[in-house]
């Protein structure tokens, strides 16, 4: 019933390491795709060698209900993988510039390398969303300023007490490009839950967040930064997220991923790491 877009191939046999926004996102007319038909929403990649400077060892909350009363000894290298997806369910409302997604991410955390504690995964992150998109066309700062979008978003890790972790928020996104630069800015509205798992998810995690796309030749540099917005913690918390996507042979793509900061998964909201990954990349952005 679906079939899956993935990136058109150039002339050269490598994938295309990236579309424009208004392919992406069918915007407009000419790029109209139809109905429930699945593409690319967020990176989909596998890195096998995932190091962590710090890990997680025993996951805290500021609500004692989901404290981990004891330690579980994770090793610092792992596998993590994501993917991610969406389809487009209603089109041309508001005038004919307004679309309906609904889309799906999941990423992994595999202790795949850890034989005493049976290779277990450590953490799995669902993230279902509602996007509403609408397609723009103005200039702002040297940028030609392509879509505006509001989203319902739940991610949860699926576990349960003491580890079990989730939020819903509203996100707004502004989606930008110039040449072979692409900018979106997603900022965020939390909203309450009745039993809070993660009381200061916004302070560690942030409130918004800025993806930065370059695509030189064949390569993709990229980075995901989001930020507290509170800045009496030291300048505030956040997080950096720096990937470098490069062609090895035909389809092949290797993906170099380095970040620092909280929240990698909705288990280390608060928890601060380093860490590097070397893989493959399927869909870049």
């Amino acid at each position: 019933m679906f079939s899956l877009k993935a990136q058109d191939n150039t002339k050269t046999g490598f994938l295309r390491q990236s579309t424009t926004m208004a392919e992406r996102w069918e915007l407009g007319t000419e790029n109209h795709k139809g109905l429930f038909l699945v593409t690319p929403y967020r990176p989909v990649y596998v890195t096998a060698g995932r190091w962590s400077d710090n890990p997680n060892v025993k996951p805290t909350s500021e609500n004692p209900s989901y404290t981990l009363p004891f330690k579980v000894h994770y090793n610092h290298y792992e596998a993590k993988f994501q993917f991610s997806f969406k389809t487009k369910i209603t089109s041309r409302l508001f005038w004919g510039n307004g679309d309906i997604w609904v889309a799906f991410t999941q990423q992994a955390h595999w202790q795949v390398y850890n034989e005493k504690l049976s290779r277990p995964f450590r953490e799995l992150n669902y993230e279902p969303e509602v996007i509403l998109n609408f397609a723009t066309n103005y200039n702002l700062l040297g940028f030609k300023g392509r879509m505006l979008g509001i989203i319902f978003n739940h991610q949860s890790n699926g576990k349960t007490l003491p580890l079990s972790r989730s939020w819903n928020r509203i996100i707004f996104q502004a989606g930008f490009e110039r040449n072979n630069w692409q900018v979106i800015l997603r900022p965020w509205i939390r909203l309450k839950d009745k039993d809070d798992e993660n009381p200061a998810i916004l302070d560690y995690t942030g409130r918004g967040e800025a993806i930065v796309v370059f695509n030189p030749c064949m390569h993709q540099l990229s980075s995901v930064i989001s930020h507290s917005l509170n800045f009496k913690n030291g300048g505030g918390r956040g997080s950096i997220q720096l990937n470098w996507v490069f062609p090895v042979v035909n389809n092949l793509r290797g993906h170099l991923q380095l970040s620092d900061g909280y929240g990698e998964t909705l288990q280390d909201y608060n928890h601060r790491q380093s860490t590097f990954g070397l893989g493959v990349s399927l869909v870049d952005w």
